[in-house]
């Protein structure tokens, strides 16, 4: 039985993509701020019939609780096979470029680039062990500056200084972490789940989570000749996924 870990998954997207994961076979590793918040959502996963799960304590800022999060789970396991690295956070609107302090910029990243940084160097150890290990970091085609330099761009308005800027960072780091790993099997994405309604945007998303779950789902199983190092939205290009950087 293949095993995953996915990083803020005690709801929304995270949840969601557990789900998935579970329907397909998988162990999942539900990583969640609080334990407190990953027993409520494990406990949802065990009421629909999930019971291959397991919720762990993991604060992606927290260097002493991602250490103690892989001290757990390689007490259960040698091997992980899948890390979704979905935790992060908005920042919080409006985002002024020019009036954002850099204590708001320093919150957003730590979360959404360093918690990245930090959980993908503690697991890679397992990872490294599976036959096909898979690192899907979960972006947004609103952090495309290619798009975002675009006029025409149907969502050239929607700027926000802090959130686009934390996630250009971490595709830049897929970029090198996928370069890193080319001489293995691993495939490392960023896979954006889609204008999905969740807390995370209030609920003004025009997708449903059961689209962004699957979509982040894929990208976690895909086979050895999938692609790697690339920047994929299927909301974007529903032909190809592949989105311009």
């Amino acid at each position: 039985m293949k095993k995953a870990l996915i990083t803020g998954a005690n709801k929304g997207i995270g949840f969601e993509t557990a789900r998935q994961l579970l329907s397909h076979g998988y162990y999942v590793y539900l990583g969640s701020r609080t334990l407190e918040n990953g027993k409520i959502a494990l406990e949802k996963l065990k009421a629909e019939g999930w019971d291959q799960a397991e919720a762990i304590e993991l604060n992606v800022t927290d260097d002493l609780s991602v250490q103690a999060a892989r001290e757990a789970i390689g007490s259960k396991t040698d091997v992980l096979d899948v890390l979704i690295n979905n935790a992060g956070i908005n920042g919080g609107f409006p985002q002024s470029s020019l009036e954002a302090g850099i204590e708001q910029y320093k919150e957003v990243f730590d979360t959404n680039l360093y918690g990245v940084v930090r959980v993908s160097q503690a697991f890679i150890d397992l990872l490294i062990k599976s036959p096909e290990p898979r690192i899907v970091n979960v972006s947004s085609s609103g952090c495309s500056l290619t798009l975002h330099s675009d006029p025409t761009w149907k969502y050239y308005s929607h700027k926000a200084a802090l959130y686009a800027s934390s996630k250009a960072a971490l595709n830049m780091y897929t970029i090198d972490l996928a370069y890193q790993l080319k001489d293995t099997d691993f495939k490392v994405n960023a896979v954006c789940p889609g204008f999905v309604a969740t807390d995370f945007n209030e609920h003004r998303g025009t997708g449903t989570v059961q689209e962004g779950g699957t979509r982040i789902a894929k990208y976690a199983m895909i086979d050895p000749d999938g692609p790697t190092g690339k920047f994929i939205s299927e909301e974007y290009n529903p032909e190809t996924g592949e989105t311009p950087w």
